[in-house]
């Protein structure tokens, strides 16, 4: 059965629930009725990849009141923004593995940090173990996003991502590329995922502003920009192939697709080159609201995300990742009613 769309892609999860990237989250998603979750993918030091936003992990877990990794604690560059805190890469797994995870943004969303503490770090492969299991309960194929996270810091550093990724997937369901997105800041992870046969749906994610910390390694500030991506020219570069290689879609941030609550026509022009388009992120809550839809009241309370939601997918849009998947099947299966 070909799924419905845009799909429903839980972001970490359902964090608006739960704290992102927990068991208890990515369960919950599959609950609310996601066609697919999205985990952020970064490596330990013994080269096991973990699920955190971020390799930096003193905002998501308890790792900052635990004596004794208290010597762990450092400075570092990532991606020429300098980070002071823990990192994954100096932890072994068996070290990750005895932290707690808590809410990223304790203030919007007190009843999910009300689970701080509940659940551990995941492993891909615990998420991929609970994929087979929700498949097999709702009786549907469920999909995996998986998302690349600083691809040229770590391989400068001796963990390359696509080595790590392509061994983590062969011989799972996922292994053949069916219901599988890649997606990364970075083409170049991309591109060597695929040189080393990994079938899979491969998306570029693009920034607002910025530029692909790839391509700044090799050109500093003459690196091309994300924006050049989006014009005409840039999608056509986009949509051509080179050795083999082709992207299949991009995922923007959602302020591409709502300029002030107008719909852009980025994704008519994308379609027109055979490219899917997926945006992020779909959230209820004032804070994250574009601004002609954001009610009075509370940074934390819901606004007129409905209406939000459903301009969005008015835009023809392939997938919206959400932080509460049953907001975004809401918004689906009534839309146009």
């Amino acid at each position: 059965m070909t799924p419905a769309r845009p799909l429903i892609i839980g972001h970490r999860g359902a964090p608006g629930y739960r704290p992102e990237h927990t068991r208890s989250s990515y369960e919950l998603a599959f609950a609310l009725g996601a066609d697919a979750v999205e985990p952020d993918i970064v490596a330990t030091k013994d080269g096991v990849l973990v699920l955190r936003h971020e390799n930096e992990i003193s905002g998501t877990t308890d790792v900052a009141i635990r004596p004794e990794f208290d010597g762990l604690r450092t400075t570092k560059t990532v991606d020429g923004v300098e980070l002071t805190g823990w990192f994954t890469e100096d932890f072994t797994w068996q070290q990750l593995s005895t932290l707690r995870a808590s809410e990223r943004i304790p203030d919007l969303r007190r009843s999910s940090a009300s689970f701080d503490g509940t659940n551990g770090i995941l492993r891909l492969l615990d998420l991929l173990e609970i994929i087979d299991a929700a498949s097999d309960q709702t009786g549907r194929a469920l999909g995996l996003v998986a998302e690349i996270k600083h691809a040229t810091y770590f391989e400068q550093i001796g963990l390359p991502l696509d080595e790590l990724l392509a061994a983590e997937l062969a011989g799972t369901a996922f292994g053949d590329g069916n219901d599988l997105i890649v997606e990364a800041f970075e083409q170049t992870i991309l591109q060597k995922l695929f040189a080393r046969g990994q079938a899979a749906s491969y998306v570029y994610l693009l920034e607002k502003k910025g530029m692909p910390f790839d391509q700044v390694a090799l050109h500093g500030t003459a690196a091309p920009r994300y924006a050049d991506s989006l014009t005409d020219a840039g999608l056509d570069a986009l949509a051509a192939a080179t050795d083999g290689f082709r992207l299949d879609g991009i995922s923007v941030d959602k302020a591409v697709l709502l300029a002030d609550g107008a719909s852009s026509d980025l994704v008519a022009r994308a379609h027109r080159r055979g490219l899917a388009v997926y945006t992020w992120t779909l959230r209820p809550e004032n804070a994250f609201l574009s601004r002609p839809f954001r009610l009075h009241g509370k940074k934390s309370e819901y606004g007129n995300w409905q209406e939000e939601f459903q301009r969005i997918i008015a835009t023809g849009v392939d997938g919206v990742f959400c932080d509460h998947p049953d907001l975004g099947v809401a918004a689906r299966d009534t839309f146009g009613e």
